[in-house]
């Protein structure tokens, strides 16, 4: 119970909650505390008009003349709700304990008569301002005041039913350091009061001289048996709560409903929401509980780490101490140096440890204390109360939950001491006698979140475990040859991610990783299983280009700016499986010969595609097609082409032969045959012509890929 205590009290006055209102931020705060910070605001213009003439200081000049926020209606998100306007009319200061408020147009009276029965009072002057004191969002008041606000009788019970259950006796609630024992408690103010705080606060005069004022014990004994007030609307005083509006999130009644303020918002019953809500944050409840669990063993571990800690530099320490007394003579220089660096890292260790003990233990506590405050709250009968309460309850529980995400409950320090003296060296290598690291780096952690494939490129992520100290030289990072083949080393180097292109497509391929350092090489991280793209997506590529090219469409479309043929190549290669591709004629003029096919990297870019034997090539006109390779001529056939026609590329390295199309229909025989290695889609034209290239396209009907085994070609 007491770690709940810190939810019970008034951020204002630091004391328990005293008939507390609810604003409408969900924060709470004492009904007398709220009459102490609220402040009279200008009323020579109203917000709408200071804002609309311009003439004075802006809501942005307000964020440097002060560095706070003040919302607008707009921007807070409230609106004209439950009494009060929002409004940053004008700029306020911040009091000595923290609580922003506005600059008073009017003298305030002094401290001592600002905590009298509310009824006493005198009226809240127009254009009242108060500033939440936790999250500082301003507020002018309406013609209500604070009674606009609805009061939280959930929290003054829970307040009550605490402070019954201690032993001690009351305190003054008045004093400011150090609360002196009660003598005297007000019934009608419902304070208790010490001799001094009496006088000072309540003297017997005036209105004041009519209060009753009894013993502290028959104070305790009135506040437990008083009844508990019948809720009624903000609203409507005379009406009971019985509706819960759930568009708007606050109890209604039903002259509200009558009136329309609600006719379009969803309104359900009292009782069945106060049900719902309770179980809502009884469920939000169990998983911060288990996270509360969770917490209180990974504290014994942490202590328990303290203990291993300590001892194990304690060994530490006396195997370094005998090992340097074998060699006192050479050695006593050294010895302070060695010293002294293992008790930094005995001391940094602990102090890491203790230091995530101590940030565990106080978010601890503060969970324990939510999770406490909440299931008083849950004890509590009042359904309309829980609910005003219920929403920013769960909301808390919510968040304070997540705290304990991922990492927190990981140490973030191992006990052991990865450091190892060896004392083989000779006499006359002593001054060069240090710690040296004896330990081959653990196996990585691949980053299965960050490893990803994307056509026939694969990318890898990779990281050291994060309990490991052991110095890391470097990472050797392998894939087999995705055929069930042996590993092979693909990358050396001192990064943590990797790109690997030009794999096959619709390959399977196993990965891992290990790290290495002077001592050696560790062990694999697991194996992961990589699967390509199953169909080859590609564009032109603008790098390989010959530069009379002209690429558009994202590189999907060509054209050229020279009389000349000049060639461009696709960005992907192929050397496995069978892949086709199409490019349709978006422009053909003059009656040209654009030739398409497959080339090597290192084709010739400034002739027609097939003169050099880096290419296998069909070129066509508007009357006929020939095959060429490394300038020969063969295969002419009937058929050409025009604006709107489709010529189609089939390559299959399952029997090594290159197929052409000519609008779905097959273009003369099977073009080339024995095609083996890595081959680049290309095409070659002038600017007569302008082609669109289209890819991911399956393999036409009338093919059947062969028998043979696509492992036989060689990437």
């Amino acid at each position: 119970m007491d770690e709940m205590e810190e939810e019970l009290k008034c951020p204002v006055c630091g004391s328990f909650f005293r008939e507390p209102i609810i604003l409408p931020c969900s924060h709470n705060i004492c009904l007398a505390c709220a009459r102490n910070i609220l402040v009279q605001t200008p009323d020579a213009e109203s917000p709408q008009s200071s804002r609309a003439s311009g003439s004075g200081v802006s809501d942005y000049d307000y964020l440097d003349l002060d560095k706070m926020s003040l919302y607008s209606e707009a921007d807070s998100g409230y609106g004209s709700y439950g009494g009060f306007i929002s409004t940053p009319t004008t700029p306020c200061q911040k009091s000595p304990n923290g609580v922003r408020v506005f600059p008073p147009s009017v003298p305030q009276p002094p401290a001592q008569h600002l905590l009298p029965q509310p009824s006493s009072l005198p009226p809240i002057p127009r254009n009242s301002c108060i500033t939440c004191p936790q999250c500082h969002r301003s507020l002018i008041l309406d013609e209500r005041g604070l009674r606009g606000f609805p009061k939280n009788r959930v929290l003054e019970g829970v307040v009550d039913r605490y402070q019954q259950s201690k032993a001690a006796a009351l305190k003054c609630q008045l004093c400011e350091k150090s609360p002196k024992e009660a003598t005297v408690m007000c019934e009608q103010c419902d304070v208790f009061y010490c001799d001094p705080c009496r006088l000072r606060c309540h003297p017997p005069r005036g209105p004041l001289a009519k209060h009753r004022l009894v013993p502290p014990a028959q104070g305790r004994i009135s506040r437990r048996t008083s009844p508990r007030k019948i809720s009624t609307c903000t609203e409507h005083e005379l009406e009971n709560l019985s509706m819960y509006c759930v568009q708007c999130k606050m109890p209604v009644c039903y002259q509200c409903l009558e009136e329309g303020k609600h006719g379009t918002h969803e309104v359900k019953a009292l009782g069945a929401m106060w049900k719902l809500h309770k179980g809502q944050l009884s469920q939000a409840l169990n998983g911060l509980s288990d996270r509360a669990t969770e917490a209180k063993e990974f504290l014994v571990q942490l202590r328990n780490m303290v203990q291993h800690i300590q001892e194990n530099g304690v060994e530490f320490e006396a195997c370094l101490v005998a090992q340097c007394d074998a060699l006192i003579d050479a050695l006593n220089r050294r010895k302070a140096q060695l010293l002294s660096r293992v008790n930094k890292e005995h001391e940094h260790k602990l102090k890491v440890v203790r230091d995530q003990i101590s940030h565990c233990t106080v978010k601890l506590r503060q969970t324990t204390g939510l999770m406490e405050y909440c299931l008083e709250v849950i004890k509590e009968n009042d359904p309309s109360g829980f609910l005003q309460i219920s929403d920013a309850l769960i909301r808390r529980v919510s968040m304070t939950e997540g705290q304990w995400g991922k990492g927190t409950l990981t140490p973030r320090m191992t006990s052991d001491f990865d450091l190892t003296l060896d004392n083989g060296p000779l006499l006359q290598t002593i001054h060069q006698l240090d710690f040296v690291q004896m330990k081959v780096p653990a196996a990585p952690m691949l980053q299965l979140e960050e490893c990803c494939t994307q056509n026939n490129s694969a990318t890898l992520s990779w990281k050291q475990p994060p309990l490991s100290t052991i110095a890391v030289d470097g990472y050797i990072l392998e894939l087999d040859d995705g055929n069930m083949g042996p590993f092979r080393e693909v990358y050396v180097g001192t990064e943590t991610i990797c790109t690997v292109d030009g794999l096959h497509f619709n390959s399977t391929y196993k990965s891992r990783v290990k790290a290495f350092n002077a001592s050696g090489v560790g062990q694999y991280s697991k194996t992961l299983i990589m699967q390509t793209s199953e169909i080859a997506w590609f564009t032109f590529d603008p790098a390989s280009a010959h530069p009379d090219i002209v690429l558009s469409n994202d590189n999907l479309t060509v054209s050229c700016n020279s009389y000349d043929d000049r060639v461009v190549m696709g960005n992907s290669a192929f050397s496995r499986g069978v892949h086709y591709w199409e490019m349709s004629v978006d422009r053909y003029d003059n009656h040209p010969d654009p030739a398409f096919g497959i080339a090597r990297a290192d084709v010739l870019k400034d002739v027609m595609l097939g003169k050099d034997d880096k290419a296998w090539a069909m070129y066509v006109d508007n009357n006929r097609s020939w095959f060429m390779h490394n300038n020969s001529h063969t295969n002419r056939t009937d058929g050409g082409i025009g604006k709107g026609a489709t010529i189609g590329i089939l390559l299959d390295f399952s029997r090594g032969i290159l197929i052409f199309l000519i609008n779905d229909e097959q273009q003369g025989p099977v073009a080339f045959e024995g095609l083996e290695g890595v081959y680049y889609p290309a095409i070659s034209l002038n600017r007569n012509v302008q082609i669109t290239l289209h890819t991911g396209l399956p393999i036409p009907d009338f093919y059947s890929p062969g028998d043979a085994d696509p492992a036989d070609s060689v990437c």
